[in-house]
């Protein structure tokens, strides 16, 4: 092949990884403008998706298991985006209530957990999911909530550092 060739394909392929992170995150939808159809056309199809009895919808879409957020877009019962939020930050932890929320709560929540990070521990019959996200301090850290694992109820949460890159932050993390 030639370079020049090599050259183009290697623009070509920049070009659509960076358009197709232009919905990373549904900022380029508008509320009260964008579809349902336009949700899922610009983040993809959700992880989860939660339909009320009023006709109104909530998509998750995580964005791990590096990715530092998950995305929740609410949909009108009309079909029209009402709004996105962000979920992984200390507001959405500190309404997990302890000996209250159950697992099905924590997931409409905070959306699902990185599979890889889910952990049970027989002796406790404990079941651990994990998120990673961007702390207050502005450096990466993991959210983890504990469940009795025979009732599902929350038992405790906490977050911790996460260490792993040079300096503990993430390009994601800059605010």
């Amino acid at each position: 092949m030639k370079p020049s060739f090599l050259v183009r394909l290697a623009l070509l392929g920049s070009v659509l990884v960076l358009s197709a992170c232009a919905g990373y995150s549904g900022s380029n939808l508008k509320p009260g403008v964008a579809t349902l159809s336009e949700v899922v056309a610009s983040m993809g199809e959700p992880a989860m998706r939660w339909k009320d009895a009023d006709g109104r919808e909530q998509l998750a879409y995580p964005r791990g298991p590096e990715g530092t957020q998950t995305f929740m877009a609410f949909i009108a019962a009309d079909g029209r985006l009402e709004r996105i939020e962000g979920v992984l930050d200390m507001a959405h932890f500190a309404r997990i209530e302890p000996g209250k929320s159950d697992q099905a709560a924590v997931l409409r929540l905070l959306g699902p957990s990185q599979p890889q990070w889910t952990a049970y521990f027989k002796a406790r019959d404990e079941l651990v999911w994990e998120w990673r996200f961007c702390d207050s301090w502005n450096a990466l850290a993991f959210f983890d909530v504990l469940f009795d694992a025979t009732t599902g109820v929350v038992r405790s949460s906490y977050q911790r550092s996460d260490l792993r890159g040079p300096d503990g932050r993430a390009p994601g993390c800059s605010r």
